[in-house]
């Protein structure tokens, strides 16, 4: 799980790849010299303290959708996929599984509404986002914050622009605004003919935009405010479900 590759390494890399992977590491350290105290120590010093209150808090619930998971599902309890963290560098994400087992080889990168992938279990876990817990160990490793963009496959992170690179310079993120704006997208996807081209030429470029604003007014303020409204949004989302 501590292995970490770049989504970009030097044996297989184009010249311009690596190229454009040196310039995401130099614009970050040049940009780091800009930030104010929160961006640079305050939110990691934010993310360690509520990570690790949140695993103590949360270790009963932690164990129990764990337990359930491995009743109910001849797979791993934890779903490992390797995602493009900060400076372009691989890590594996946690979630807990909530497909059936090999789904990632099955289909697409993306999930829709009606996956026939998600199992029962994992419909539940997936409506209150219970299956992104184990990211908590990701924000206490340091892999991850609690708010960033977030991680994408290294495969959709190839086709970044330049310009949309940017959002690799901080660590990604367990919510962020542009999760927040597509709350609802596995709904749009299901409606879509063609998924994956959706997600690549419409979604994933507004996503990045969103992001890349919100790297503009990272404050403390900020991240309490968009943590508060993912909370608020999973929650009236659910019901709203359940009603409809």
């Amino acid at each position: 799980m501590g292995e970490r590759r770049e989504v970009f390494p030097q044996e297989a890399a184009p010249a311009n790849l690596s190229a454009s992977r040196d310039a995401l590491q130099l614009s970050a350290y040049s940009s780091r010299e800009r930030e104010g105290f929160y961006a640079r120590t305050g939110k990691r010093i934010f993310d360690l303290l509520l990570s690790i209150f949140g695993l103590i808090l949360l270790a009963p619930l932690l164990l129990v959708v764990g337990g359930l998971v491995k009743i109910s599902s001849s797979g791993p309890v934890f779903f490992r996929q390797r995602r493009v963290g900060r400076n372009g560098n691989e890590f594996q994400i946690l979630k807990f599984q909530s497909m059936v087992n090999g789904a990632e080889r099955a289909g697409r990168g993306i999930t829709a509404d009606g996956d026939p992938r998600v199992t029962s279990l994992g419909a539940f876990l997936r409506k209150w986002k219970l299956d992104e817990l184990p990211q908590l160990w990701n924000v206490f490793k340091g892999e991850m914050s609690f708010v960033g963009p977030r991680p994408e496959l290294p495969s959709y992170v190839r086709e970044y622009t330049p310009s949309q690179r940017r959002v690799l310079r901080v660590r990604p993120g367990i919510t962020d605004p542009a999760s927040l704006r597509y709350r609802h997208e596995g709904r749009i996807l299901e409606r879509s003919a063609d998924p994956e081209r959706l997600y690549r030429e419409r979604i994933m470029p507004e996503k990045l935009s969103l992001n890349l604003e919100y790297l503009k007014q990272v404050s403390f303020g900020r991240d309490l405010s968009l943590l508060f409204s993912t909370i608020n949004s999973v929650v009236r989302s659910s019901h709203a479900k359940e009603t409809d």
